[in-house]
């Protein structure tokens, strides 16, 4: 049988030959995909990776201490700066911290669990809080839930004091009126800061109005030195005056706890 049409011209060849190793190409891709999919499909699937397994909670070293906890607060945070050097400028807050997070490190080496109302600098309000109710009002209220929920067993608020005259020195330690617990507490860590830290001023604790030691439980404020006194202010900017400051502090819980044992 005779082909109809006209013969094709060289052109018209080449043309016809590039569409068809083209569509040659186009077949042969679509067959590897397949044969690849099929073999994807037939395999197994990959097993997950295990998930690593959380960090264990962290225990105390065995001590005088073990089986108690303390609950820590460094006064101030956030918006509240707290007093403020006179020479540096640098802001309590900041420093209460610092020691706060070494007397942590102390007392965890004798045993004691540790629980900070804060590890930042931060204050404890809420974005929210109810009309007529301060931030500084909710703040406190909320380093006492704090102590409350943690079943704390003793309260150990840090911070710095500043006094008008330069020449005021030395750590002091205070406790709420009426809490024989509380007065005894504040006795020994004032004798162990004094012990420790060999002050000019060798103060007494006393009895004070503070807000963060009205619980029932053994509550000190604990002022490690005065901002205002261009000495003390040097020597509580540094590291190792801060960690002798947290192994007094330590050292005065102990002797409580050895003290009230024995009563």
């Amino acid at each position: 049988m005779k082909a109809s049409g006209k013969p094709l011209m060289p052109r018209q060849k080449a043309e016809h030959t590039v569409t068809l190793a083209a569509a040659l190409l186009v077949l042969l891709g679509g067959l590897l995909a397949i044969a690849a999919w099929r073999r994807t499909a037939a395999a197994p699937m990959p097993r997950p990776a295990p998930m690593p397994a959380p960090a264990p909670a962290f225990t105390p070293a065995p001590g005088p201490l073990s089986g108690l906890t303390i609950l820590i607060d460094p006064g101030h945070g956030g918006y509240d700066g707290g007093a403020r050097c006179r020479d540096s400028g640098t802001w309590e807050k900041h420093i209460n911290l610092s020691v706060a997070l070494q007397t942590e490190q102390a007392l965890r080496q004798q045993g004691a669990q540790v629980v900070m109302t804060r590890r930042t600098d931060a204050d404890l309000c809420e974005a929210e809080r109810p009309a007529g109710l301060t931030k500084k009002r909710q703040d406190m209220q909320n380093r006492i839930r704090i102590a409350r929920e943690a079943q704390a067993d003793l309260v150990l608020s840090i911070h710095m004091n500043e006094y008008r005259a330069r020449t005021e020195s030395g750590p002091q330690v205070f406790y709420r009126a009426g809490c024989d617990s509380g007065r005894l507490l504040a006795g020994c860590m004032q004798q162990a800061l004094i012990g420790h830290l060999q002050p000019q001023r060798q103060r007494a604790a006393m009895a004070g109005d503070y807000f963060i030691l009205q619980l029932d439980i053994p509550s000190v404020l604990i002022e490690c030195g005065f901002l205002s006194n261009p000495r003390e202010e040097a020597l509580l900017l540094t590291e190792e005056y801060q960690q002798r400051l947290g192994t007094a502090i330590a050292a005065g819980v102990v002797d409580y706890c050895r003290l009230a044992a024995a009563q």
